[in-house]
């Protein structure tokens, strides 16, 4: 007969939401458990910013940070984010003593490892007196009609280590990005099973791919990267970043297409300024009066940002070939027009991305509109509990999903009771 246990809540998923929730629940004095099915904990935390986790943004500030977050109903974060902000999770690493630096638009990463993140989480979990059931294969969660009698328990998890009995159960499984290292769709086939609708799934912060890039010698350009201007969308629902592409054998990738990519609709296109602070038809027009240079050397003096490998090979597409070692002078304004914006808005259309395998995050989830913003608890089932990244809550790339992970694990573990 398989032991019961009780405990006050029982959290599955030990990543970086169910840990940092876990452990605050622990601390308030309540008893947890900690539920997963893998054996190691915290891979997404391991892989993410190259080893080095980038743990939080500083644009998080405790003001309204809903306009860095892709969700139907955006607004849903800004409690959570107030209550714990970038800066509030700074301190817990000061504590600690984990060394951190900040790159570019408020990235902070760790100095040394992620490990740093995982052990510090463990510690914290450690002082809650978390309950850890790892390589725990979860086979079915039940809710009680009413609460039982024995111990209040309004929840029953049956799995391979035995039956948890909880009052309260968080639900921090995660989204679908990385199958590798364990993402699985179990949270919202649980959200479902307690009457939750799930808005769309699919891949967010992920590289892009084009029909006939070989085909258009595209791939020749791999390896290549640049600042640019990307956007998609148009009128209100338009949306644009300042960011670097790289392009690759497949596609497109770098920061700029991971941020489109969590906007981009299938059947829209993405537009990319490849230079994107100069008007490059106008500077062509305005400036080749008398001038003696050829054209590839007058665009190489224009747009010195742009990799002279990526130049060359604007210069060889069929439309600028034949102009491409004539006198600046000569060539008349339609090609420079034409040419200037093909550079400035060249307008692709995706053929789709590399899907959750490669995706750093999910877009879509179970519908906030059915959770509190600010408890995180079930509107429809009294003492379930959502974090992280399994609701429909996507942050921008650079530190903004793992703030969502840590904001909404401090609210929901401050509402438990």
């Amino acid at each position: 007969m398989n032991t019961v246990a009780y405990f006050d809540c029982v959290v599955i998923g030990a990543g970086a939401a169910g840990m940092m929730c876990a452990a605050r629940i622990g601390q308030r004095g309540l008893s947890v458990a900690l539920l997963d099915h893998a054996l190691k904990i915290g891979e997404k935390i391991r892989i993410s910013g190259g080893g080095r986790c980038n743990f939080t943004n500083r644009h998080l500030n405790g003001h309204d940070g809903s306009a860095y977050y892709v969700s139907q109903q955006s607004r849903f974060v800004r409690h959570a984010l107030s209550r714990f902000t970038a800066q509030d999770f700074i301190a817990l690493l000061d504590r600690y003593g984990i060394a951190y630096h900040e790159k570019h638009k408020g990235q902070m990463f760790c100095d040394h490892s992620a490990q740093d993140i995982i052990s510090m989480l463990q510690t914290e979990c450690a002082r809650g007196k978390v309950s850890w059931h790892t390589g725990c294969r979860i086979e079915a969660v039940d809710a009680f009609q009413t609460a039982s009698a024995d111990h209040g328990a309004r929840f029953e998890i049956r799995t391979s280590q035995g039956v948890f009995r909880c009052r309260n159960l968080i639900v921090a499984t995660g989204g679908l990005a990385v199958p590798a290292v364990g993402a699985t769709p179990f949270g919202y086939e649980l959200a479902k099973q307690f009457g939750h609708s799930i808005v769309p799934h699919e891949a967010a912060l992920v590289p892009l791919r084009f029909e006939h890039w070989a085909q258009q010698g595209f791939d020749a350009l791999s390896g290549i990267a640049l600042p640019v201007r990307i956007s998609t969308g148009s009128g209100r629902q338009a949306v644009d970043f300042d960011e670097d592409l790289l392009f690759r054998h497949k596609g497109l990738s770098g920061p700029a297409v991971l941020q489109i990519s969590s906007y981009w609709q299938p059947g829209q296109v993405i537009r990319v300024n490849l230079v994107p602070d100069t008007d490059v038809a106008q500077a062509l027009c305005d400036g080749k009066h008398g001038q003696r240079i050829q054209l590839n050397t007058a665009l190489k003096q224009l747009c010195p940002a742009l990799p002279e490998r990526l130049l060359d090979f604007w210069l060889a597409r069929e439309a600028f070939a034949p102009y491409a070692a004539q006198k600046w002078a000569d060539i008349p304004n339609i090609v420079l027009q034409e040419l200037g914006r093909s550079l400035n808005e060249w307008t692709l259309l995706p053929s789709g991305s590399d899907g959750h395998k490669k995706a750093e995050a999910t877009r879509g989830g179970v519908n906030v509109k059915e959770i509190d913003p600010k408890t995180m608890q079930s509107k429809l089932c009294e003492g379930v509990y959502f974090i992280g990244e399994v609701m429909d809550i996507t942050g921008w790339l650079g530190g903004y999903n793992f703030q969502w992970a840590w904001a909404s694990a401090v609210c929901a573990a401050q509402a438990v009771e």
